[in-house]
Formats: structure tokens, C-alpha cells, sequence
């Protein structure tokens, strides 16, 4: 398998981890939640959406499959276009692994947050406890911490290498900054989706997920497209 494969599958699974996490954008608006301190109220609301939360977890592990794909063949192309920066990319695949790991981590919370709400006896606590667990998680500090590093090495080993165009990587700059700037917000009080700026807030929302998109979207077009391997 050549270099030029590669940079092709490399953007495919790219492309791929976007459509995946674009399919479960419309499943996110199935209701709005109650409080996540109301364990019976979310447990109630879990039990109603149980197979909208199944599925959703489900498309998880397909966006995790791809990304793992796409972040080792982007270590791979780094590597090949200047072997002195291969370090640059073992750090990307590593931050992208570490990435992965958490949030695989908040999908298994989030799964036996919704078996508790669909037994027989479900039990409120559980329910608050689990779903408490992922907060920090899914658009959280914990996952913005690995997205700004991963970003920041995938700017730094771009501008490096040119192993992508050098504007994606003031893109994955940009996108890694957005995701420090937001990285505080567990300082910021509990968990109130009408807020701004917490934990379960709109702009750590949007941030999480728009900006890493579209540096995701905008390199794998590139590598799809790009003609030539870099000298």
C-alpha cells in the first residue's frame, strides 16, 4: 500500500467520522432533557427515548472506528513526509487514542444510564449518578483537553511537514484554542443548559463539536483531493 492509498483511505474514514457524527445530530433533538439532578425525571425521559440513546451510542463507536483509522494514517503521512517529526506523529495518534478512550468511557456511562431507566426497578440515584459521570465528557473539560492537544499537534505537524495545506493548520490552531477557551467551564457552576458558558451549556457545546468538524471535513477533502504526495 503506497503513500497515495493511504492519503485516499485516510480521507475517506475522515469523511466518514463526520457523516457518523452528522447522523446522530437530528437524534440529539428528540426532547430537550430535564435536569440531570432529577434522576427520576431523566430516568423517565431515558426510558422514552431508550432506543434514540441506544442508537446514538451505536453511531458513537462507528465515528471512534473511523477516527482511530484517520488519525493512523495521518500519523503514517507525517511520518513519511519528514522522519524527523515522526514524534509529532505518535503524539497526534496518541492524543487521538486518549481522545477515543474518555469518550468511549462517557457512552458506557450513558448505555447503564438507560439500562437502569428501562429495568424493572429502576433506581433515580443511578440514573443521576451515571448521567453526572458524562458531563465532563461529552462537551466537557476532560474531552476538550485531548481535542485542543490533538489539534494543536495536528497544526504543528501540518505546518511542519506540509503534509496538509498549511491553512488547515491554522484551523486545527483556531479549533484548538476555542477548546482551551472553553476548557474552564467546570468552574463555572453546576450544570444549567440555559446558560451560556457551564457544564451542558450552548457556546462549550458548539465549540466541542462545529470547529473539530470542520478541520476534520477541510483536511480530508484535502487529502482526498490533493494530487500528489508532498516532496
Amino acid at each position: 500500500m503506497n503513500d497515495l492509498v493511504i492519503r485516499r483511505w485516510t480521507g475517506a474514514f475522515g469523511l466518514a467520522t463526520v457523516a457518523l457524527w452528522l447522523a446522530q445530530f437530528p437524534l440529539y433533538m428528540a426532547g430537550p432533557p430535564p435536569s440531570v439532578y432529577d434522576g427520576a425525571a431523566y430516568g423517565e425521559h431515558l426510558r422514552a427515548i431508550h432506543t434514540i440513546a441506544f442508537t446514538r451510542i451505536l453511531l458513537d463507536q462507528g465515528v471512534y472506528i473511523c477516527m482511530a483509522v484517520f488519525a493512523a494514517g495521518l500519523r503514517h503521512l507525517v511520518r513519511q513526509a519528514r522522519a524527523d517529526h515522526e514524534w509529532l506523529g505518535a503524539l497526534l495518534f496518541g492524543a487521538a487514542l486518549v481522545w477515543l478512550a474518555v469518550t468511549l468511557v462517557a457512552d458506557g456511562l450513558a448505555g447503564g444510564a438507560v439500562l437502569d431507566a428501562i429495568s424493572a426497578d429502576p433506581d433515580p440515584s443511578v440514573t443521576r449518578a451515571l448521567i453526572l459521570g458524562t458531563m465532563l465528557i461529552y462537551n466537557g473539560s476532560t474531552a476538550f483537553v485531548m481535542t485542543a492537544l490533538f489539534l494543536g499537534v495536528a497544526g504543528v505537524a501540518t505546518l511542519g511537514t506540509r503534509v496538509l495545506p498549511a491553512w488547515t493548520g491554522w484551523l486545527a490552531f483556531i479549533g484548538a484554542g476555542l477548546c482551551l477557551i472553553c476548557a474552564p467551564t467546570l468552574f463555572a457552576g453546576p450544570v444549567d443548559y440555559d446558560r451560556m458558558y457551564n457544564v451542558g451549556g450552548f457556546i462549550p457545546a458548539a465549540i466541542a463539536n462545529f470547529p473539530p468538524a470542520l478541520w476534520f471535513v477541510a483536511t480530508s477533502t484535502a487529502l482526498l483531493f490533493q494530487r500528489k504526495t508532498p516532496a
